[in-house]
């Protein structure tokens, strides 16, 4: 064999490692894409069912005007926002004022047992828990691609093509914090 044969199939396997790293990193980028879409289909009805939710308690409500203008504005900027960074934060401080919204149903008894409220509160538990699973896969989607983004060798070809890493879907602050079991059982 001659030196020109070994260069010749150097380059070979060269560009063939180079077009499998890069076919990898776009499968990874484009499973983060599929996978926020189901993110993005949580939030959808989610959005679909707030509406119905404020509508219901606005009618017993009246002292808590303020937060449920709260969540039909951050409703509608999450709705309008094409950044993913910038939909996930809205969509934290959405679920932050949903939890004060459950704790301030608590305090009306004729709505806790209002047969709508019941209704919408069960369906959004549901999407609540929907949406939860679809930031862990989102994000384990996100870890993987990331990973493949910094490491090396595919850390070269993501340089090469312009691949950037993603975001994550964090969870807000509240959600976080490990409930203080004390204070539960102190206020029942």
């Amino acid at each position: 064999m001659n030196i020109i044969t070994i260069l010749i199939v150097l380059a070979v396997i060269l560009v063939g490692f180079i077009v499998v790293l890069y076919n990898g990193l776009i499968a990874k980028r484009n499973q983060v894409k599929s996978i926020e879409a189901g993110v993005d289909t949580q939030l959808k009805r989610r959005y679909d069912l707030l509406p119905n939710l404020v509508a219901t308690a606005k009618a017993y409500m009246a002292h808590e005007s303020e937060l449920l203008q709260k969540i039909v504005s951050l409703r509608e900027k999450a709705q309008m926002t094409h950044s993913s960074a910038e939909k996930f934060a809205l969509n934290n401080q959405l679920s932050s004022a949903l939890n004060g919204l459950r704790i301030q149903i608590e305090n009306y008894p004729d709505l806790k047992s209002n047969q709508n409220i019941l209704h919408v509160q069960q369906a959004l538990t549901e999407i609540e828990e929907q949406i939860s699973a679809a930031r862990r896969a989102y994000n384990s989607a996100v870890e993987i691609y990331n990973n493949a983004v910094e490491m090396f060798p595919s850390n070269m070809v993501a340089n090469f093509f312009g691949f950037k890493q993603g975001s994550f879907f964090d969870i807000p602050e509240n959600e976080a914090e490990a409930p203080n079991m004390q204070n539960l059982f102190n206020n029942k």
